[in-house]
């Protein structure tokens, strides 16, 4: 549950931090979904329910780092780079696209089998037509069609998040010269939105489809960057500590909580000059670059593993907890073998086609021949 990895994100704590919250996200979609975490549940009743309830909040994390990284990119110093926002916008869709279409595509195969050897609410229904256009364009939720794989939510917010900052960051350039000027206008921006989505979007679960309900914890990512980087970052980082404090105090949030001491962590990191610490295990780094596509296969993994295990094996908790445990670390084999194929080379147009094409075939045909 992860952007794609970018030149600016190669700092080896953020990619230990983004590592930390895809494995609490796989681990609270394989503690939730399918006939296996409940037979295994007797072995860690008290974890399971922790995973079940409270992992899942690990996503604000990637939602301020996404920002923290968008402000790096986009505006260091609050001044924008944007001078063509339909070539960026296009970018991080193919970015995004690629692995996403690949595992929907697993996905589509693996729930076909899966409902071949059980019966489950986990499992999606067979797709149609407009449906799989729908996660094509990124508006499946906007539109009300069924998720294919757990946490596609994500991708959509995500491409949201961004094509607002970038339309935001382009407004400015389009009509302000003076770049401190801009500087200003894009912080105070940022600060608005960020400050409205707090108080009044982010407290409204009818806004949960859109970019505005999460925009508080990408804004918090983007302004402790320019934070600190300001002369006057001390003063700077108590106002959004208030900030997050008053929205508190308005209306308590369990997420807020963790957007904004993910937003101190990478101040305090970025103010000791430890984002780039050298001392941080390979394996959480290569785990945190190929986040995106770990979070993307694990759900299509575990539904082969929950049917497999489910069909085939004894229903019992020792066995089907170390079914969890092999479903995890297949996850994190074939994510970063997707990372490597589709994140880290440049994929042509002919290949983008094959994928379109691919996923739409397997969505309409698959579920017809495995029946």
């Amino acid at each position: 549950m992860t952007q794609p990895a970018t030149d600016s994100s190669r700092m080896p704590l953020i990619d230990a931090m983004r590592a930390l919250c895809c494995l609490l996200i796989v681990a609270h979609h394989l503690a939730l979904y399918g006939p296996m975490p409940d037979m295994a549940y007797p072995l860690m009743p008290a974890f399971m329910d922790w995973l079940r309830e409270h992992a899942r909040i690990a996503v604000q994390m990637f939602f301020v780092i996404a920002g923290y990284l968008a402000a790096v990119k986009l505006a260091p110093r609050g001044v924008s780079r944007v001078t063509a926002p339909l070539r960026l916008i296009r970018r991080r869709y193919l970015r995004l696209i690629l692995p996403y279409l690949a595992a929907l595509t697993v996905a589509i195969v693996g729930a076909a089998v899966a409902r071949m050897w059980l019966q489950h609410e986990s499992i999606p229904a067979s797709p149609h037509f407009l449906q799989l256009l729908a996660h094509i364009l990124l508006l499946h939720d906007l539109l009300n069609q069924g998720a294919l794989s757990a946490g596609v939510w994500y991708v959509a917010i995500d491409f949201q998040l961004y094509v607002l900052t970038i339309l935001l960051f382009w407004g400015t350039n389009s009509i302000l010269t003076n770049p401190t000027l801009v500087r200003h206008v894009n912080g105070l921006l940022v600060l608005v939105l960020t400050a409205v989505s707090l108080f009044f979007f982010n407290r409204d679960s009818y806004w949960d489809e859109t970019a505005l309900y999460f925009f508080g914890a990408y804004g918090l990512g983007m302004l402790i960057y320019w934070a600190s980087s300001n002369r006057y970052r001390l003063l700077c980082t108590i106002a959004l500590m208030a900030l997050i404090t008053l929205a508190l105090l308005i209306d308590f949030r369990l997420r807020v909580v963790v957007a904004g001491c993910v937003m101190m962590i990478l101040a305090v990191a970025q103010y000791f000059d430890v984002l780039n610490s050298n001392r941080i295990p390979g394996i959480m780094t290569a785990i945190g670059r190929a986040s995106y596509s770990i979070f993307l296969i694990h759900f299509p993994v575990a539904l082969i593993f929950n049917a497999v295990f489910f069909r085939f094996l004894p229903h019992q908790p020792a066995v089907q907890g170390m079914g969890l445990i092999l479903a995890a670390a297949t996850s994190i084999s074939a994510g970063m073998l997707l990372s490597a194929w589709l994140e880290t080379r440049t994929v042509g147009k002919p290949a983008v086609i094959a994928l379109i094409v691919g996923f739409i075939s397997a969505g309409l045909v698959v579920p017809q021949l495995i029946s």
